[in-house]
């Protein structure tokens, strides 16, 4: 319940939609399966298999496999830390939206509320401007709740996603069946699901495709690890990848229909082509769904409210596992309390989030996200494979899983992580390196680019080589 509650989080809901429509429709569907059956599960299995094989945190279960290589678990821990710097803001926005639900307090222009009022953005990132209080006040309010969920350790998660995991689905469902009664909803998921079939012969469909599994999966992360470490030492390695991954997928899959019967009632409501709407990222959770919110004939509130609700319980999930594997590699390593490792880690994590709390915010927060996601999962998901299948015995991981579960895997799973899945990565990085270097992201000037993109994941880095490298009985007190 915990890894689905990873796996399934905010990228679903304004991702998954706008990547579909934008490289096929309908036909997008059929790269994506084979991306998830040819590198997302097999990774899920292996990743689950190293953590239930080690019963440790991914700093501790990569030095099992060799002392020289409790770097990279350090590194797979780090990076999700980054990710929930600022994956946390959106989280408070989300919780800002659900209290306007109530008023519908973004009137008639929501993108003008969005962005001036509530986001008081300003003209560049290179203008910081001053902290937003209402966002402040929901990132302080996220941050509290991630540590009290964490701080007594995995026996409080499994309370909590018990009721995390499956309440939004609900709530999900509830939403999609009120859209598909909307005017104008066949139209939106006509748009969402016409297949183009022309694209399949695009590489970059496909690429798109492996791209969204394996971040969408939150592979690469340390959290898999993490969490299959917890796992009872009879349970089923491969089902239970089958199943997350698979309940990701199927999340994925359902928030299109959520999302385009709405985006498709907004577009009839308003008398404009569905082209005409921002529907990529904050805008489509922000400015496009609050303004089809605004247009409902009835329970507009209730209906805001049950959105944004759904959104907060789909990223709290995804926000405390961000954070679980660097808690759980501080305890493991130096036997701090798992309570003061969680307050130390969610304190960094606070003032880390603050740059994107400010006026100029949002835009670090693309910068960021564009570079972490692009480069550094993947390369992290590339040195796993290498590692795991060349510098380390295979067919042992394959045997480890094959013990407990009901679907035994073959030596085509082994040719997946020592060959298909590092040779597609590597095209997925060349990609987005030449991209990034003939056409700077936004066209921002390099300096930028540096600062919010190369700094990050260098320092990220080198730091995995410095926690290595102090003693265990060494106090980080």
């Amino acid at each position: 319940m915990a890894a689905i509650g990873s796996a399934v989080g905010l990228g679903n809901i304004w991702r998954f939609p706008y990547v579909c429509y934008e490289n096929g429709g309908g036909a997008f569907l059929i790269p994506y399966f084979v991306a998830l059956f040819t590198a997302g599960i097999p990774m899920m299995i292996l990743e689950f298999s190293v953590g239930h094989w080690a019963r440790s945190s991914p700093p501790k279960a990569f030095k099992k496999i060799g002392k020289k290589w409790e770097w990279i678990g350090w590194w797979t821990v780090l990076m999700p830390f980054i990710l929930a710097a600022y994956y946390v803001v959106v989280m408070a926005w989300c919780f800002s939206y659900m209290i306007y639900s109530i008023d519908l307090r973004w009137g008639i222009n929501a993108e003008q509320f969005f962005l001036k009022s509530f986001l008081g953005i300003t003209s560049s990132p290179a203008v910081i401007g001053g902290l937003r209080v209402p966002i402040l006040l929901g990132l302080l309010a996220v941050w509290v709740c991630v540590f009290i969920i964490l701080y007594k350790g995995v026996k409080r998660i499994g309370k909590v996603v018990a009721l995390t995991v499956p309440i939004p689905t609900i709530l999900l469902i509830i939403l999609t069946i009120r859209g598909l009664t909307l005017p104008g909803a066949i139209e939106g998921i006509s748009y969402y699901l016409t297949p183009n079939f022309s694209c399949l012969l695009d590489v970059n469909v496909w690429l798109a495709a492996y791209a969204q599994v394996f971040f969408s999966l939150g592979l690469a992360q340390g959290i898999m690890i993490t969490y299959a470490s917890f796992l009872h030492k009879k349970s089923d390695i491969t089902n239970n990848a089958f199943i997350v991954s698979l309940a990701d997928a199927g999340t994925s899959f359902l928030a299109g229909f959520t999302v385009f019967s709405v985006v498709g009632y907004l577009a009839v409501s308003q008398g404009v082509g569905i082209t005409e709407l921002g529907i990529g990222g904050p805008n489509l959770t922000f400015i496009t769904y609050p303004t089809a919110i605004s247009l409902l004939p009835f329970a507009a509130s209730f209906f805001g409210m049950i959105f944004y609700v759904a959104l907060l319980t789909f990223g709290i999930d995804s926000a405390f596992s961000m954070i679980e594997p660097v808690t759980s590699g501080i305890h493991d390593k130096w036997k701090i309390s798992k309570a003061k490792a969680t307050g130390i880690v969610c304190t960094f994590g606070f003032f880390a989030s603050l740059i994107f709390a400010t006026g100029g915010g949002l835009y670090w927060l693309e910068i960021v996200d564009h570079f972490i996601a692009n480069f550094g999962l993947v390369v992290i998901g590339l040195v796993e494979c290498l590692v795991l299948g060349w510098m380390y015995k295979i067919h042992k991981l394959r045997e480890h899983a094959n013990k407990t579960s009901d679907i035994l895997i073959g030596k085509w799973w082994d040719i997946l992580i020592k060959f298909v899945i590092p040779f597609v990565l590597c095209i997925l990085l060349a990609v987005a390196l030449v991209n990034n270097i003939i056409n700077p992201y936004m066209g921002y000037p390099w300096w930028i680019i540096t600062l919010g993109g190369v700094i990050p994941i260098i320092t990220i880095f080198l730091l995995s080589f410095v926690l290595m490298k102090i003693r265990p009985h060494t106090s980080l007190h």
